[in-house]
């Protein structure tokens, strides 16, 4: 059997190499310690050491597995863990036992005061994840659902406006605008008809994946400084609004428990460094929402983890209407017990929806 290419599918593996590859990879995530032969063989599989070493050698080769060190034992490459988690993994229901335990938890951030709790909620919900799955919990703070009631331009000076956006449930934001020559006074009320009629109603973070097309209309439609308005105003909501969201993030100490190592440890410190980058983070959560169900990233997919070789379990968290607010999630060692943190994300993503959704209710 040739295993040669670069980044074989499992159809590429005949059914010894497959069978060795999955022991492996679970007896690895279990122990978080290389794997040998001897193990392989003690989990009941009756070949020789010789031909299971020879097996693992061509799974190395292959680059689903890695030989760390100059003894026989292997551990899985970033690509031989997505192949594991796309192909092999078997994922179950979330016990009884853990459910009533994030009901609980949960449960009690669904009553009193609206903004509060919602700090709140977040908060236990990143806590409880991060006790739970044993990496570190992470949520991004929810998008605002409201619609957009009104958008004036307000000229401040010759070169100077301030965009403000009046939402449905009542919230302003005001954002300080450098003006391009040729804005008139007409000019501004234009571009204010022109977003307020085309927003009215819809959440900025819906117009915001239409922006395109809103600014391509408005070229069309409006004089050039009318439309570079439109632009100028839309990218300035988009780029703040994100900034001002937070991002919560529990647990960094479950990181350093499964550190033996000086390496180990040194990944440990970059991906301290990494969880620092808040726009980041938000960005990969809001990516999240995107395909509206668990998300899994391992290692250099993407580029923020790539040098701490970290993995990312993640969820999105939806209204009532299945509008995504937010996402919620785990950081760990790509060696997370993938079985067992998919469903925890899950079912917690979906109870912290349901609260949220419950308080925005509660608060209208």
């Amino acid at each position: 059997m040739s295993l040669l290419h670069p980044s074989p599918g499992l159809s590429t593996l005949d059914g010894r190499a497959r069978d060795i590859f999955r022991r492996v990879v679970e007896s690895y995530l279990e122990t978080g310690e290389l794997v040998g032969s001897a193990t392989i063989q003690k989990g009941g599989v009756a070949l020789s050491s010789a031909s299971i070493r020879n097996t693992m050698q061509q799974l190395t080769a292959a680059g689903l597995l890695l030989s760390p060190h100059t003894s026989a034992g292997r551990a899985p490459t970033h690509a031989g863990l997505r192949l594991f988690v796309d192909g092999l993994l078997e994922v179950g229901d979330l016990g009884q036992e853990e459910r009533r335990e994030i009901d609980a938890r949960l449960g009690s951030m669904g009553s009193g005061g609206h903004s509060a709790n919602v700090e709140e909620a977040l908060e236990a919900a990143s806590s409880l994840l991060s006790g739970l799955a044993g990496g570190a919990g992470i949520v991004a703070s929810p998008v605002s659902d409201a619609g957009v009631r009104h958008v004036e331009f307000v000229k401040l000076g010759v070169d100077q406006a301030l965009a403000v956006l009046v939402a449905d449930d009542g919230t302003v934001e005001n954002r300080i605008m450098n003006l391009s020559a040729g804005v008139t006074p007409s000019t501004l009320q234009e571009a204010s008809n022109f977003l307020s009629q085309r927003l009215r109603g819809r959440p900025l973070a819906d117009a915001r994946q239409e922006m395109r097309a809103e600014v391509e209309t408005a070229r069309r439609e409006l004089d050039e400084a009318g439309a570079r308005l439109v632009e100028q105003g839309l990218a300035a909501w988009t780029g703040q609004g994100e900034r001002d969201r937070s991002l919560i993030v529990r647990g960094r100490a479950n990181l350093l428990q499964d550190a033996k190592a000086v390496e180990d440890i040194e990944r440990v410190r970059i991906l301290f460094d990494d969880l620092e980058q808040k726009e980041q983070l938000i960005n990969l959560l809001d990516d999240v929402g995107v395909a509206q169900g668990v998300r899994i990233y391992i290692g250099a997919e993407t580029r923020l983890f790539s040098l701490s070789g970290s993995a990312v379990i993640a969820a999105p968290y939806m209204s009532g209407r299945q509008r995504v607010l937010g996402a919620i999630g785990v950081i760990g060692p790509a060696r997370l017990n993938y079985a067992r943190v998919i469903p925890l994300v899950d079912y917690t993503a979906r109870v912290l929806g349901r609260i949220l959704d419950g308080q925005e209710r509660d608060g209208s």
